[in-house]
């Protein structure tokens, strides 16, 4: 995200949140933005069959949940994805910032349109019938597998089981050890 919106939020309160805990959850009132300082944050909703679904991985310098300045309740959870800090802004005086500044608002209008790409690029990779296929058009758009102990989070983001994700794995490894 670009360095401009950090203005926007250049007097609000930091929070800082530990791993795992909660920024909103999904039906809470949106009453407050969230620009992540430090860390990651990520918006989750979980399937009807209990499997998790990351919709956004936000990073230091991103704004969560772009689209909540303009619903009245959260439509998923944001959980820190490690410790991280987030400048917190009552959605009110971040709405009367973007209007008194014609520049910040076409910038934003510009970050929702990436964010609404960044969203049907996920759509599509999640739309795909193999576990492999999803994980090739994933790495293709420059992504990188994270430790080991953070593989659930790529299944989350495909959209596919753990297990599934991790015989995909083992299956490239034991090709690439073949060759």
């Amino acid at each position: 995200m670009s360095e401009s919106f950090k203005p926007i939020f250049a007097d609000a309160a930091s929070r800082d949140f530990a791993a795992g805990e909660s920024l909103f959850r999904a039906g809470d009132a949106v009453v407050s933005m969230f620009l992540l300082r430090a860390g990651q944050a990520e918006l989750v909703r979980h399937t009807g069959h209990g499997q998790k679904m990351i919709l956004q991985r936000a990073g230091s310098g991103q704004i969560l949940a772009e689209a909540s300045a303009w619903s009245e309740v959260y439509h998923c959870d944001a959980v820190a994805g490690g410790p991280c800090r987030a400048a917190v802004l009552s959605r009110h005086v971040f709405k009367k910032r973007l209007k008194s500044n014609p520049d910040m608002a076409d910038s934003w209008a510009r970050n929702l349109a990436r964010a609404v790409q960044a969203a049907r690029l996920r759509a599509e990779i999640r739309s795909l019938p193999r576990v492999a296929d999803r994980l090739s058009a994933w790495l293709a758009e420059g992504n990188q597998m994270p430790d080991k102990g953070r593989w659930q989070d790529v299944a989350a983001e495909l959209s596919v089981t753990r297990e599934a994700l991790y015989r995909e794995l083992s299956r490239r490894r034991t090709v690439h050890t073949k060759r």
